[in-house]
């Protein structure tokens, strides 16, 4: 873990934004009248997703994969200008959040610059072509770290936007050397000593595929020593058996449990349950209670909660990454932005930050009874991830309590609440022990 990082991470909401499909005109400028709205779920850093000019050469689709990039240092032109992006960044700034940007330096486009100018820095297949360790990445080639230049050209460029945003979100971070990560981080600080470096660490099978072939391949344990946050890809393949039936609640949530002491102390996840590269969870869980209570789980989930544009409208259409496809807003398939600007309140408890965190389920029962002990006090939550109504034993004295998530009662009664199907959390204190 970067020995630097600060856990309030863990209170923080992150909202991710496709410049290209967030708004009918596909325009930074569109998105600036976006932001309030935004801000209300208690967002705090915005991670635009690549900003840069896509590569012409073996293009996916007609517009191409942002993350095929002709030029790290420029912005696209279909995006707006330098200037239009600064506006952007300054709107987020005076709405109190912060901005974050891809940074994809694993690869790079066919026809990039760094191709035209220096094509000894690209990995190279046995018959002296460039190319890259991923067949179905076919629009990109790989960059080649063993040369110290490269290091010096990357490290510059993320310098040279830090003087405008807050921090990167680095694809597929784990395929780059561990060794560069550490010293961008400490160059970068020089600039801005609070960046906020989120990686994409990557799922283990295909951690291993890479390591197996010889290629760079980090854990997540290695990741930690330069990132602040990491994906839960550790712990992804888990979730899908989860939805898929394969194995029960009770043995996800002992993963989680597992996760959560293998790595040090001021460990941050990012928690969500969809992003650019997965389908949206409206198309996998169709009760509307049941995603109810899986967005108010992603929230109260020890890490830093990151929302997919579209998600707050429950809105079931994964945007197409290779072409135009704008966000259908006014056909959302439900509301979930009340829940979310309450839970995002929720969120700034410092009990989430700090607390002991404990889930739990009773086998064949699709409920999380989770917790965190603080100070005196406990934060329960109640989710019932299947939309239906259940006896919940909790560890918590009978009597009435507020459910912060509704501002409903709910009752404990012979160490039993009566889950309705809807998300509860709520506090109890403890009593003071008695003066002697």
């Amino acid at each position: 873990m970067a020995h630097d990082t600060d856990i309030a991470l863990r209170n923080q909401v992150m909202y991710s934004i496709y410049v290209r499909n967030h708004t009918k005109e596909g325009t930074f400028n569109a998105i600036i009248p976006d932001l309030p709205r935004i801000k209300s779920f208690g967002t705090d850093i915005i991670w635009l997703m690549p900003i840069h000019p896509i590569g012409e050469v073996m293009r996916k689709g007609l517009a191409g994969s942002p993350y095929a990039i002709k030029d790290f240092r420029a912005i696209n032109p279909e995006y707006g200008t330098m200037a239009d992006f600064k506006l952007l960044v300054d709107a987020i700034h005076a709405q109190g959040m912060k901005c974050i940007i891809d940074v994809v330096y694993n690869h790079t486009s066919p026809d990039s610059v760094l191709v035209n100018e220096h094509p000894e820095w690209f990995y190279r297949r046995p018959n002296g072509k460039m190319g890259n360790k991923v067949g179905e990445w076919y629009d990109i080639v790989d960059l080649d770290y063993s040369h110290p230049e490269l290091w010096d050209y990357q490290i510059e460029t993320l310098k040279m936007w830090s003087e405008i945003v807050d921090g990167y979100r680095c694809d597929v971070a784990s395929l780059v050397p561990k060794e560069f990560w550490i010293r961008a981080r400490k160059e970068v600080a020089e600039v801005n000593p609070d960046t906020i470096w989120l990686a994409e660490s990557v799922h283990t099978h295909f951690l291993r595929s890479h390591r197996d072939r010889g290629n760079i391949g980090l854990s997540d344990s290695e990741i930690y020593e330069a990132f602040d946050i990491t994906y839960d890809y550790d712990v992804e393949d888990f979730f899908t058996a989860y939805l898929n039936k394969e194995i029960s609640l009770k043995t996800y949530l002992r993963i989680l449990m597992f996760q959560d002491g293998i790595y040090p102390k001021n460990y941050v996840k990012l928690r969500f349950l969809e992003n650019h590269d997965h389908p949206r969870f409206r198309a996998r869980v169709k009760d509307p209670r049941a995603v109810r209570n899986w967005t108010a789980f992603s929230f109260f989930q020890k890490g830093t909660t990151l929302i997919f544009a579209g998600q707050e409208k429950g809105i079931a259409h994964l945007p197409d990454l290779f072409d135009v496809d704008p966000i259908a807003w006014e056909r959302a398939d439900m509301e979930l932005s009340l829940l979310m600007q309450r839970l995002g309140n929720l969120k700034a408890d410092a009990a989430v930050r700090e607390g002991a965190y404990h889930l739990e389920a009773e086998e064949g029962v699709d409920v999380v009874n989770g917790a965190y002990d603080y100070e005196g006090r406990t934060l329960h939550g109640i989710f019932s991830l299947d939309g239906k109504r259940h006896d919940v034993p909790v560890d918590a004295p009978d009597g009435e309590y507020r459910n912060q998530v509704d501002s409903e009662l709910v009752v404990v009664e012979n160490g039993m609440i009566a889950a309705k199907g809807e998300p509860i959390i709520f506090t109890h204190y403890h009593p003071k022990p008695p003066i002697r």
